[in-house]
């Protein structure tokens, strides 16, 4: 697997980001982050959480996700905007 750097596919307001369902990104890139986190799903559907080496989990609102740290994973884009609060957690 393959790290791809880019810009960022989101606006990030404090711990709040925002993903828009019609902006050009097809696809989101692969990555891992160097603090573990716990993604909070406010707003979204059908979008989808991928960790390397496992199948997609569908995010839903109200749920909490964890991700441990350099654990490479990425977002499945859904049907509409997902707005997610990101607690980084030592």
């Amino acid at each position: 697997m393959v790290e791809i750097i880019s810009g960022k596919p989101y606006t990030d307001r404090n711990n709040i980001r925002l993903f828009n369902v019609g902006d050009d990104q097809k696809e989101y890139v692969w990555h891992r982050d160097k603090e573990n986190r716990e993604i909070e799903v406010l707003e979204g559907q059908a979008w989808q959480l991928q960790y390397n080496g496992c199948l997609p989990i569908l995010l839903e609102e109200n749920n909490t996700y964890y991700i441990p740290k350099m654990m490479y994973h990425r977002l499945i884009k859904g049907y509409s905007n997902l707005k997610v609060k990101i607690n980084v957690k030592l």
